[in-house]
């Protein structure tokens, strides 16, 4: 058997779409100079429990990490899936989101349908949240022939930046082949749907956050309907936050999503996130908001709105 050959790469620029196609094509990954000149050099804790996440859905999968994280060896294994018991805590510098949608590629072409847990932050205002990955990343994936039996993310519990506690149950069935998709005319919008969340906080924080955008979408559609999440308790996660998430869907098929989240306090210990550092906007602003942020996804007319388009 000869040597193994791998792929050399440098930095750490779309670290997850590297991973993500090392994988499916079988090619071993030498990534060099990750961050190697930065204050803080190497891997983030994110990145690392992504790769942690690769070695439970692959087998045979091998990583080697140097002292500092700045270089990484990835030997791709067989994507497995399967549904026994599969648990992973992701790291609070990113959402859970940020596993999800490399996940959504990977199980699809594993050798059973996939089943998973994923632990840590459901709504921040970094990646899209879980509400958004539900109502329009799987109904977007549809179009590509995926069934929607086995197809489905579950809510148990919600987690606000910074530390987290919430939970979802994702479950992908595995594909023999992708249609192609030809998607070219939007269409016209029909009906927004949404979801108001709020944890730790007073349940009028949703309702605030609802008649504000209702305010604006009804100048226009009077197919509204904003649903109203409002947690406590242990599914409240472990700190207080808010946000909504918003959809429309056209005569087309085509579903345009925008979602914010807004949350407290930030720690330390929550590295990338430390940026939301300000003071907090009111729940009546952040409906007004985001209708608009929609309004304007939908003004631009593009058949998939721009949280999923990779640039």
């Amino acid at each position: 058997m000869g040597k193994l050959q791998y792929k050399k790469m440098k930095g750490s620029s779309n670290l997850r779409q590297r991973l993500v196609l090392a994988t499916l094509s079988s090619t071993p990954l030498l990534i060099e100079d990750i961050r190697a000149e930065h204050t803080l050099p190497g891997l983030h804790p994110h990145e690392i429990s992504f790769l942690r996440l690769l070695e439970k859905l692959c087998d045979d999968c091998s990583l080697i990490i140097n002292e500092t994280g700045t270089k990484l060896k990835y030997q791709p294994g067989t994507i497995m899936g399967g549904t026994h018991d599969l648990v992973h805590d992701c790291a609070l510098t990113r959402s859970i989101s940020y596993y999800l949608e490399p996940l959504l590629v990977l199980a699809l072409f594993s050798k059973k349908p996939l089943t998973i847990t994923l632990r840590g932050i459901t709504n921040d205002s970094k990646d899209p949240s879980v509400d958004t990955f539900r109502s329009t990343t799987l109904q977007l994936l549809k179009r590509f022939g995926v069934p929607s039996e086995g197809l489905d993310l579950r809510i148990v519990s919600r987690g606000s930046a910074p530390l987290g506690g919430g939970e979802v149950i994702l479950s992908i069935p595995s594909v023999h082949c992708l249609n192609a998709v030809n998607l070219t005319d939007v269409g016209m919008v029909k009906r927004i749907r949404g979801v108001a969340y709020s944890t730790r906080v007073s349940f009028q924080f949703d309702n605030s956050m609802i008649h504000s955008a209702r305010g604006i979408f009804n100048r226009f559609i009077p197919d509204v309907y904003i649903f109203s999440d409002h947690k406590k308790g242990p599914a409240a996660g472990n700190s207080p936050g808010y946000g909504i998430s918003l959809v429309a869907e056209t005569n087309e098929g085509c579903y345009i999503s925008a979602d914010t989240a807004i949350s407290y306090g930030r720690t330390e210990e929550t590295g990338e996130i430390e940026e939301e550092k300000k003071e907090l906007m009111p729940p009546e602003e952040v409906g007004e908001q985001i209708a608009s942020v929609l309004l304007g996804e939908i003004e631009q007319g593009g058949v998939v709105d721009s949280t999923h388009q990779y640039k």
